[in-house]
């Protein structure tokens, strides 16, 4: 196992007020970074104060965005604990990402052991206020200073560190959501099933123009014939029509989930019928005008449950729920958030506790 060395901060921060914080806003005291270098493989692991990374002006990623990321939470217990839900799997997923971008694979189990490490190192910045918790970016970026489309041969693997509140404004309330069908985010064959910048940035322009109707997200449609449903902007999202539970499959286009899947067997364990399947916006809308269309939600680490209260698509605009969050949306926000934060038992296996 790699070594990993520590090196303190010797001024700390002042903590920022915990019914305040917003989402983003706040970094910890120190964070974590190991190289890659060909050759020689993931080197150097260390937990170094916070600060900026100098990068040279040709850094390929500046150019080629050769980079992918991760989202993961950690939670305050009300009895001081602090607990991670299901890293094991962002892991996994990081190095799905790599494959496809074509970044070296990492150590998952030494991964997981740093971030440990990291946490505990910054566990008074774990808020303990109603709704709050620290979340937690990973990243790997290409460091060569080159110019030339091919993939890098140095690398830098980074973990940050922020307490945040609630993701949206609006908290549990329904958000509105616009279905966009003039821009495509993603591919079969292309990236859209990695966690990569560039998924982001291709969908910027969209998400600007939804705000500017008042929309809090954009659902987008797949990129062919931009007619079957696949994700909203920073979530997986889930129908249920007439009785049943209906979410987009994995056909490489889009996110594959951890809360997605969390939600997913959550739902077949309490006996819900939930299909993986395409499902066409028009299925949806007819659905709505014959009165099955029951709820509509998001689920993403940074919302956890979404519920959608409003769905726009071109003139047709669809009220869902009166507006108010159903009690399926209900259900599995309250316990995946109870066994978040360490309320609810763990049946699933899905906690690890930072020691």
């Amino acid at each position: 196992m790699a070594e990993l060395k520590i090196e303190l901060a010797k001024t700390l921060k002042e903590k920022p007020d915990q019914n305040n914080l917003g989402f983003g806003n706040y970094f910890t005291d120190h964070m974590f970074l190991m190289n890659y270098t060909e050759g020689q493989g993931w080197h150097d692991a260390r937990i170094i104060p916070y600060g900026p990374i100098e990068l040279d002006p040709a850094c390929m990623t500046l150019h080629y965005a050769q980079e992918v990321f991760e989202g993961l939470k950690a939670y305050r217990a009300e009895d001081g604990r602090i607990l991670l839900f299901r890293p094991d799997e962002n892991f996994k997923r990081l190095n799905r990402s790599n494959e496809r971008i074509c970044i070296p694979q990492i150590d998952e189990d030494f991964a997981l052991e740093c971030l440990m490490k990291l946490i505990d190192v910054e566990k008074d910045w774990v808020p303990s206020a109603e709704g709050t918790s620290l979340y937690i970016r990973p990243f790997i970026f290409a460091l060569d200073a080159h110019l030339g489309v091919h993939s890098a041969k140095e690398y830098l693997f980074v973990i940050i560190l922020s307490p945040v509140g609630a993701y949206y404004p609006e908290g549990l309330n329904p958000v509105k959501i616009y279905v966009e069908t003039k821009y495509v985010r993603a591919v079969r064959g292309g990236t859209g099933q990695a966690k990569t910048g560039a998924n982001y940035a291709a969908s910027l322009i969209a998400q600007e123009e939804a705000e500017e109707q008042n929309y809090t997200q954009v659902l987008w449609l797949d990129g062919v014939e931009k007619k079957y449903i696949e994700e909203v902007g920073t979530m997986n999202v889930f129908f249920a029509i007439g009785d049943e539970i209906i979410t987009p499959e994995l056909v490489g286009s889009i996110l594959p989930g951890i809360t997605r899947k969390s939600a997913i067997e959550l739902l077949r364990s309490w006996g819900y019928k939930v299909t993986e399947r395409r499902l066409a916006i028009d299925e949806v809308i007819e659905a709505y005008k014959q009165g099955q269309l029951k709820e509509v939600f998001g689920t993403g680490t940074a919302a956890v449950i979404s519920p959608v209260g409003h769905l726009k698509c071109d003139d047709v605009i669809m009220n869902i729920n009166d507006g108010k969050i159903g009690p399926i949306s209900q259900k599995l926000y309250d316990t995946m958030t109870g066994i978040q934060w360490g309320k609810l038992e763990d049946k699933f296996g899905w906690i690890k506790e930072v020691k």
